[in-house]
């Protein structure tokens, strides 16, 4: 058994006329899509990427495979929206939480630019890995990530769901444990706010919603330039205690390589495994 709350709020900026992003705050689902900019239908892209995924809801324990599955739906969905020479497209990245051995774990999926993070222990760390230009600068060691913060092309992504291609999403599994806090944004967040702001914010606000609703507003004062969305999710009680460390290693057979858009929602629910 373990214990979850949550929160999710989203607004489309200060500078874009509608709202691209979509989101799933629903346990045992907390996703985040970004319709992508300069192609066709980019809301109705995000919104059927994440309905694809809501559809895993009815199951009585979610698995890769079934995750995988949804993805494949998804990329079908996003690719009917095409329309001629424009092909639709979305990011998506989240959790889906599942078991290993019959403990409790985060699934991590992500494609695309959207980021989903962990507060454990104080410590706020970047789980998925940007699939972008400035990120293969980064890694290649060409660019600080610093610079790539304020590159010409950090808009430009390298993998989505739909845009005219098929692309693997990275997924990671991470055991949850009593205290980790989740989040999941669309870039109009990370674009805004830096890292240490970011994890200052979700330390200091107790209850999932009013951190999810603090950063977007905060995104906003920072400048609001795209659509911004957040949800975040608490693991209240876990199998596991309280988190002694903030080390995202796991053993090589546990890990991986790496509704619809309403506005607000939040709850809490216990989730039975076994």
């Amino acid at each position: 058994m373990i214990e979850l709350s949550w929160g999710a709020h989203s607004d489309r900026g200060r500078r874009r006329p509608l709202n691209e992003d979509s989101f799933l705050a629903e346990p045992p689902l907390f996703f985040v899509a970004d319709g992508m900019g300069g192609h066709a239908a980019g809301d109705r892209a995000s919104a059927a990427a994440i309905e694809a995924f809501a559809q895993l809801r009815t199951l009585p324990l979610i698995a890769l495979d079934d995750v995988e599955r949804a993805y494949a739906s998804a990329v079908r969905e996003v690719a009917g929206l095409a329309t001629g020479a424009d092909a639709a497209g979305t990011t998506i990245s989240g959790v889906a939480v599942t078991e290993q051995g019959g403990e409790p774990y985060w699934l991590v999926v992500n494609i695309g630019d959207s980021r989903t993070y962990r507060l454990a222990a104080g410590v706020l760390q970047q789980i998925s890995v940007d699939h972008s230009e400035v990120q293969e600068l980064v890694d290649r060691g060409e660019i600080s990530s610093a610079e790539a913060e304020r590159h010409p092309q950090r808009n430009v992504i390298t993998k989505a769901v739909g845009a005219g291609s098929y692309d693997e999403p990275d997924y990671w599994f991470i055991p949850v444990a009593q205290g980790d806090r989740i989040m999941v944004c669309s870039d109009g967040l990370s674009k805004e706010l830096d890292a240490a702001r970011l994890a200052q914010v979700l330390g200091e606000e107790q209850s999932a919603q009013a951190a999810a609703t603090r950063l977007v507003h905060e995104a906003l004062l920072h400048g609001g330039r795209d659509n911004v969305t957040v949800v975040v999710v608490d693991a209240v009680q876990a199998p596991g205690g309280d988190l002694d460390d903030t080390n995202l290693d796991v053993p090589d057979e546990d890990t991986m390589p790496r509704v619809i858009s309403v506005k607000e929602r939040t709850g809490d629910a216990p989730i039975q495994f076994g």
